[in-house]
C-alpha cells in the first residue's frame, strides 16, 4: 500500500506566497508512484486538505481528514511553512505529541533557529563567527546613536524572526535607521540589527540520516540589488547563483565541516541550509535554515543536482528516515 504523505504549506506570516511555491516544488519532486501526496494548507482560519478542488478541514484532534467517507491518516509530513507555525517550533511540537512523524527539525531546534539573536549567541559560544548584532524588543526605547557606535555602518536591520527578507534594509547613514526599525517591526515584535560584513556570499545544504551524511556543494550568491532582498531571491534578473561555487577545495572543505558542526550542535533533523560571508578567508555564519526554500530553481535543488543525485531520491530518502525515526522511537 501506498503511503500518505502531506506537504503542510502556508503559514502565518509575509512568506505565505514563498511557502506555497516550495510546496509545489516538493510535490513535483515527491515519487507518487510511491506515495499519496496531499497538499495542506495551514491558514489563520482553517487547516484544510486541498484535493480534487476541493477543501476539506483537518481534524485538529489528529491531524486526520474524511474523503468520501473514509478518515485517512498521515504517514508522513513533510513541512515546507516559512516562519510561523512551521519554522518556530510550534507545529513541529503538535506533531510530536500527536506522533506524526515529520521531515523537519524538532521543537528545540526549529525554535533556536527561528530566533536569529539566540542563534547566532548560542553558536558563538561553540566557536562559530557571526556579525556583531543588537537586539530591540517592540515598546521599549533605544538610542540610535549607541546603536551606531556598537555596529557601525552601514549595518543590517531586519525582523529577528523571519525570513525571505521581508522587512529587511540595509542602513547607510543615521538618518536611515529609525524608519529601517520601524518597518522590520511591522514584521514582528523584535528587531535585529547586524555589522555589516563585506565579503562573498556562499550557502551551503546539508542532511543526515540515521544511515548517512550527505553534505551538499556550496552556491555563491551575488545579488545585482543593493543585497540579496526578496526582489533578488525570487527574481532570476537581479541575482546571479553559482553552483559549486567559485572557492578553493580547501575553504570548501572548512565551510562544509562548520556546516556539520552546526547541524550536530543543533540536533537538527531533515534538509538544512546555511548561509555564510567570507571575508579575508574568514567564516561568519548568517543564518540557519531549517525548512529552506524548494522550488526548482532554489539553492538545494540546484546542489543536488551538482552532486548528481536527484530530488525524487533525496526526498524519498528523508521521508522514509522520518518515518524511521518516529517508529525507533
Amino acid at each position: 500500500m501506498k503511503k500518505n504523505i502531506g506537504i503542510i504549506y502556508g503559514g502565518y506570516s509575509s512568506e505565505y506566497v514563498v511557502s506555497k511555491k516550495s510546496a509545489e516544488g516538493i510535490r513535483s519532486f515527491i515519487d507518487e508512484n510511491k506515495y499519496n501526496v496531499y497538499s495542506i494548507l495551514l491558514a489563520q482560519d482553517k487547516w484544510v486538505v486541498e484535493s480534487n478542488h476541493q477543501e476539506i478541514p483537518i481534524d485538529r484532534n489528529d491531524f486526520t481528514f474524511v474523503e468520501n467517507g473514509k478518515k485517512i491518516a498521515f504517514d508522513c509530513l513533510y513541512i515546507t511553512i516559512h516562519g510561523t507555525p512551521g519554522e518556530d517550533g510550534l507545529l513541529q511540537g503538535y506533531l510530536q505529541m500527536m506522533g506524526i512523524p515529520h521531515t523537519t527539525c524538532e521543537l528545540l531546534p526549529a525554535a533556536i533557529t527561528f530566533n536569529k539573536f539566540t542563534c547566532n549567541t548560542y553558536l558563538k559560544g561553540f566557536g562559530v563567527a557571526v556579525a556583531d548584532s543588537v537586539l530591540l524588543r517592540k515598546g521599549r526605547e533605544y538610542n540610535p546613536e549607541d546603536i551606531i557606535e556598537k555596529i557601525g555602518l552601514p549595518c543590517f536591520v531586519k525582523p529577528n524572526a523571519g525570513g525571505s527578507s521581508f522587512g529587511t534594509s540595509k542602513v547607510k547613514s543615521p538618518d536611515q535607521l529609525p524608519p529601517a526599525i520601524n518597518k522590520a517591526f511591522e514584521e514582528g515584535n523584535e528587531t535585529l540589527i547586524e555589522s555589516y560584513i563585506e565579503g562573498k556570499e556562499v550557502t551551503c545544504g546539508i542532511y543526515k540520516t540515521l544511515d548517512r551524511e550527505v553534505i551538499l556543494p556550496l552556491t555563491e550568491v551575488i545579488s545585482k540589488n543593493e543585497f540579496f532582498d526578496f526582489d533578488a531571491k525570487y527574481n532570476a534578473q537581479k541575482a546571479v547563483e553559482i553552483t559549486p561555487a567559485r572557492i578553493s577545495d580547501e575553504l570548501t572543505g572548512k565551510i562544509q565541516k562548520i556546516t556539520s558542526l552546526i547541524y550536530e550542535i543543533l540536533n537538527c533533523k531533515g534538509i538544512v541550509r546555511m548561509d555564510y560571508i567570507i571575508t579575508d578567508e574568514k567564516i561568519y555564519l548568517l543564518e540557519v535554515n531549517t525548512t529552506p526554500g524548494m522550488t526548482p530553481t532554489s539553492f538545494i535543488p540546484q546542489q543536488v543536482k551538482a552532486l548528481g543525485l536527484s530530488m525524487q531520491d533525496v526526498l524519498t530518502e528523508i521521508i522514509e528516515d522520518a518515518i524511521k525515526r518516529q517508529k525507533k522511537d
